[in-house]
């Protein structure tokens, strides 16, 4: 099934808007019943780490990202056409931060990049 919802709350986890896109990957993920269902909470669960991390809640974040990342590292690297490597990477070096108690300021933010479809399927 094609669904456009899926490249919206694309565009607005890449531009930081963490709340409105953990709408549309929330509403996505209600209604996935298929192997893409993980991939779609492992992503929702960075971007609410991300929120947490903007509200200045550290610990809501390491635990938000630790439970995305787990999700995320067990799903086919390509899935839904985005590039998990790279977001895996980068949310990871963000959490080691967290974890660590070392400043993310200067560490690349999560970004959800590959060669998705306008209308990819998210069945």
């Amino acid at each position: 099934m094609a669904d456009t919802r899926l490249g919206e709350a694309i565009f607005l986890f890449n531009s930081a808007d963490w709340y409105a896109c953990h709408d549309g990957f929330e509403a996505l993920w209600h209604e996935t019943a298929g192997p893409m269902r993980p991939v779609l909470q492992g992503i929702l669960q960075i971007a609410v780490a991300e929120l947490h991390l903007e509200r200045g809640n550290s610990r809501g974040a390491t635990i938000l990202m630790g439970e995305g990342l787990g999700r995320l590292k067990a799903c086919a690297p390509n899935s839904l056409g985005i590039d998990l490597a790279a977001l895996i990477d980068s949310s990871m070096q963000r959490l080691l931060a967290l974890q660590q108690q070392r400043s993310i300021e200067g560490l690349e933010s999560p970004r959800l990049v590959g060669t998705a479809p306008q209308n990819p399927s998210i069945d």
